[in-house]
């Protein structure tokens, strides 16, 4: 049986941290669907809309990919889906304690929706869409963290 998984998150922007991690995990699921939350309590950068299109063209090359956008609950728009798995990236120690906490919730509001973590590669331990949005603001170069189409997004939005 096909094992559909997502990768939920509000991927503002996509960096190629989640590019690498989505990557590796198109080798151990049949499809991922890169479920973009609209999180406006955040208050994003990027319209989910605008979010999707760039995580769109960015994970073009991985065939097995598709982006959506959701509001709501991860888990139910898993079990909306027919996906029996949601991935997150762990970078550090202390993404754990956060992530332990919500796939425990998770698991306790849909048990049969599990949670995989990985990890990324050492050269990616550091990135994070705040970061970036961060840099970027402040007019630093951050073109070795995203893709040129998300930095082209990046210098349209923080042009003078």
């Amino acid at each position: 049986m096909p094992v559909k998984a997502m990768y939920p998150g509000t991927f503002d922007p996509i960096t190629n941290g989640h590019h690498e991690l989505l990557r590796r995990a198109a080798k151990v699921f049949d499809h991922i669907v890169v479920a973009v939350a609209e999180s406006p309590h955040k208050q994003p950068l990027f319209s989910v809309e605008e979010r999707s299109r760039l995580a769109t063209e960015v994970l073009s090359d991985i065939g097995n990919v598709s982006v959506d956008s959701y509001t709501g609950l991860t888990v139910e728009y898993a079990r909306d889906h027919g996906l029996s798995v949601v991935i997150r990236g762990l970078r550090a120690v202390s993404d754990f304690e956060y992530e332990f906490q919500l796939s425990s919730m998770n698991r306790h509001l849909r048990s049969d929706v599990e949670t995989v973590f990985l990890c990324p590669e050492a050269e990616y331990t550091f990135i994070s869409a705040t970061l970036v949005r961060e840099v970027a603001a402040l007019g630093g170069d951050v073109s070795s963290f995203v893709h040129p189409v998300v930095q082209d997004a990046l210098n349209q939005r923080f042009a003078p």
